[in-house]
């Protein structure tokens, strides 16, 4: 049996002949973002011809892409630009913190100057205020011991006069009882505030003296030295009141008891005693009797 023929199909004579067609790439487009300029795509086509002469192909067109951004390049691109412009921002920002902080020293700094010249000032104002309240009481110790050396050479005159005129005459009547009273006194305490029988301060003395012959004086010594008659310590008689300090200020009493000698509530030290004018000469004196 004969095989069955197949049909031969005449092929073409440019069948054997590959093609030289190669597919065209489409240009890729540039996306741009915030203004970053973009490449410029540029597409050079060659066209060759075959050099064969017998068989004429077809016309080659060959497309080349240059370099493209692509999506994310220009993304990256674009967070740069925010980060310059976030960088600058913090530069900015750091410029003003800076300038508030040298503005702020600057203003301590006067502050602290003016609060030392302040101080410095308060200081000199109690330097000086010190000084004067110094010489102030410099100029009353002076005023004092001035008028102590007065009150002395004044007692030293009245002594002699009081023991001239006192050495030929007694006391008699109230006088005599008080100066009697107060010296059965001598040697008991001294105590602020006490007025007897076992203890006395200054007035309490003189007070209860001149109680024994029914004369009512006041408690305290301010009150005592203005409660007579004013007298001169050259003229002074037995029963007379003795005071220290200024009329009506006085902070001391006692009883002048002839023969130039006082008796008196002295201090805790010394209690009551009996002394001549000249221990302490006082500042005045007032007469009651």
């Amino acid at each position: 049996m004969k095989e069955p023929l197949i049909p031969v199909v005449p092929m073409s004579h440019t069948a054997h002949i590959r093609s030289h067609r190669k597919p065209r790439r489409s240009a890729s487009k540039i996306a741009m973002r915030a203004g970053v300029a973009g490449g410029v795509l540029g597409t050079l086509a060659v066209a060759g011809a075959s050099a064969s002469s017998a068989n004429a192909a077809e016309p080659v067109t060959q497309t080349l892409e240059l370099p493209t951004l692509t999506a994310d390049l220009a993304a990256q691109v674009a967070q740069s630009a925010d980060a310059t412009q976030q960088a600058a921002a913090n530069y900015q920002l750091q410029a003003e913190r800076d300038a508030a902080a040298a503005k702020a020293a600057k203003q301590a700094k006067t502050d602290l100057a003016q609060a030392k010249k302040k101080a410095e000032a308060e200081a000199e104002a109690k330097k000086k205020a010190a000084e004067a309240a110094a010489r102030k009481a410099a100029a009353e110790r002076a005023s004092r011991s001035a008028a102590r050396i007065t009150l002395a050479a004044s007692a030293s005159t009245g002594t002699a006069s009081a023991s001239t005129s006192t050495s030929t005459s007694t006391a008699t009547g109230s006088a005599a009882a008080i100066i009697s009273f107060v010296k059965a006194q001598v040697g008991k305490a001294y105590v602020s505030g006490a007025t007897g029988p076992s203890a006395y301060d200054c007035s309490g003395l003189v007070q209860t003296a001149f109680k024994q012959v029914g004369v009512s004086l006041p408690r305290v010594s301010q009150d005592q030295s203005t409660a007579g008659t004013q007298v001169s310590l050259s003229n002074l008689q037995p029963g007379d009141i003795l005071y220290w300090g200024g009329a009506g200020s006085a902070y001391h009493v006692a009883v002048y008891v002839g023969d130039g000698m006082f008796v008196g509530a002295q201090n805790p030290s010394s209690g009551v005693v009996e002394k001549p004018l000249s221990y302490d000469p006082p500042s005045g004196a007032v007469r009651v009797l």
